[in-house]
């Protein structure tokens, strides 16, 4: 599930398995649909 969240004036959604932010809802619900959710991700947040 994509949550909402106000940062820096902004509203962004957020990836409830990594906690990856994004500024459009339907990128981060794309996302999550593809989400492998590791405590320790590839990537830099």
């Amino acid at each position: 599930m994509v949550t909402e969240t106000e940062r820096d004036d902004m509203t962004w959604y957020q990836c409830e398995e990594c906690g990856l932010l994004f500024d459009s809802e339907a990128d981060a619900e794309r996302h999550e649909e593809n989400c492998t959710s590791d405590d320790d991700p590839s990537y830099l947040q």
